[in-house]
Order: C-alpha cells, then structure tokens, then sequence
C-alpha cells in the first residue's frame, strides 16, 4: 500500500462503509435509469446521462483547477478505455432495460473474475490454477443465470455479458492509463463516451425525441446524482483501508440490485439465478482471499 493510505482496522471499517454506500448509489442509478429508459428511447436516456454526469465532473475539474484537455487524454490505454467504455455502457443499459435488473446486476458481478483472468494473461499477473478454477466456476455461474441452452434462453440474456466484459474491458485499460489523469478527468470523459453511445445507438433505435414528464425528469436528475456520488464514494473507498479489505464489499451491489428488482419491477428469482448468484459471489471472494495470500 502507498504511504498516505490508512491500513489500519478502523480504516478498513470506514472504506468498507464507503464501498457499500458506493454501491447502493450504483444499484439505485441503474433502477432509476431502467425506470428513464421504459419512458425515453435508451439513447435519449444515455445522452441525457451523459451530459448531466459530464457536466457535473466538468465542475468539479474547474473548481480545483484541473485541466480536462491533457495530452494524456490521447494516450494508447485512453482510447482504448473509451471503446470499452462506450460497449459496457451501452450494453449494460439494454440489458438492464430490456432484460430483469436483478438478472443484469449478477451478471455485472462477474466482471472481477474477468480482469484477474485478463490480468495474468495480458499484464503477466501470477494466477494459480486454483484461482483459475474460481474464475471457471464463476463463469459457470454466469452460463447456469442466462441457461444457452433451455426453452427459456433469450438472446437478450447476451446484453449483459458484453456489458460485464466491456466493464472488464474498462477496468483493465484504466489500470494502464497515465498517472497523471485525475477522477475528475477520468469521469468526464467516462460520461462523454455515454453520450457517444447514446448517439450511436440512435441510428439503430431510431426513435425521435420524447419531451420529458416530470417524474421521468426526476428520475433522471436522481440518476446522475446517484452517478456521480456512486463514482466518487468508489475512489474514496479504494483509497481508504486495504484493497483486499474493501474490495469484497462491491458485492453488495447484487443484494441491492436483487431487492430493487423484486421490490420496484415485480421480478422473481427463480433456483438458477440463486445458484449462478452463489458460485460467481464464493468465485470472487475466493479469488480476493488467494490475492490476500500471496
């Protein structure tokens, strides 16, 4: 751990709070954005989430002086994070519109399992075959919740794949971006890249502009608060207490994106997706306490 990094129990006790508060934001923005996309056409909800979640760090960079144009902003890993960016969101928004929210947000789940797998076989990272198992079973899980090949198989169930392994995607190529871009850079154009997707999607939705009710103008105004509260609780967290302390704690993620789906869209979990659930959750946890060992 770097220096100005708190390692202690207390500071554990306070990232681990900052990682769960970081995830009730995320399961509560993807709900009121499912609950925008069901009034809007999707790209209209991704451009519109975009510009509020870019303005909102825009200010953020000008209040502390932060440049949004560096150089750095153009480097090889940046453009790429932008790819992978604009894939996981884009995706990740038609799944959880067109596909349950609870099903999407485990799916979601798998991305760490992942970038540990893409990590050892792109960054050289020491992986053993009994975290190479975990992150087998893990994918098994994943296999069991979309079921390939029952009479119940959509292939809409795909969505949320490709948006965890745009997610996955994302995470790697951040890990390779300069230094020297703060989060308020990387979540501006985090949040450009959702408008780029927005208007790519438009071509293929091709649906006009729908004038905004006021409730779905709340929603979408809570969205982007929850966005960016969400973003910035996640770097206070992983910047606060032991990674291998804080990270397990992204998992609450799948409890509040369960209860949000079954409390707010009337969607049932059936055994498949309590056994998928349980073999990606164990796989990451496994995977966190082999990283902690070695």
């Amino acid at each position: 751990m770097t220096a100005h990094i708190e390692t202690d129990a207390r500071a554990n006790l306070i990232g681990s709070a900052w990682m769960i508060g970081a995830m009730a934001c995320f399961a509560l923005e993807d709900a009121l954005l499912k609950a925008t996309a069901l009034a809007l056409p999707i790209w209209q909800t991704l451009v519109l989430f975009g510009l509020g979640g870019s303005l909102i760090f825009a200010s953020v960079a000008m209040a502390r002086g932060t440049r949004l144009w560096q150089p750095d902003v153009l480097s090889p890993a940046m453009k790429i994070r932008a790819v992978f960016e604009i894939l996981g969101r884009l995706f990740y928004i038609l799944a959880f519109t067109l596909t349950p929210l609870s099903s999407a947000t485990v799916i979601l789940q798998a991305t760490p399992l992942v970038v540990v797998a893409c990590a050892a076989l792109l960054f050289g990272e020491t992986v053993g075959w009994r975290r190479w198992s975990a992150i087998l079973v893990g994918l098994i899980g994943v296999v069991i919740i979309i079921q390939p090949t029952g009479d119940s198989f959509s292939v809409l169930s795909l969505l949320a794949v490709f948006g965890m392994l745009g997610f996955a995607g994302r995470d790697l190529a951040s890990r390779a971006a300069p230094a020297s871009l703060g989060t308020e850079v990387l979540g501006f154009y985090g949040f450009v890249c959702v408008i780029i997707a927005g208007f790519a999607y438009s071509f293929w939705e091709q649906a006009p502009i729908v004038s905004l009710p006021l409730d779905t103008s709340l929603h979408m105004t809570g969205a982007v608060i929850l966005g960016t509260i969400a973003y910035a609780s996640l770097m206070k967290a992983m910047r606060t207490g032991e990674v291998s302390a804080v990270t397990p704690f992204r998992y609450s993620r799948l409890l509040f994106g369960v209860a949000l789906g079954v409390i707010f869209f009337g969607e049932h979990l059936d055994q498949t997706m309590w056994i998928g659930s349980a073999l990606i959750v164990a796989s990451g946890l496994y995977i966190l306490w082999r990283g902690r060992r070695t």
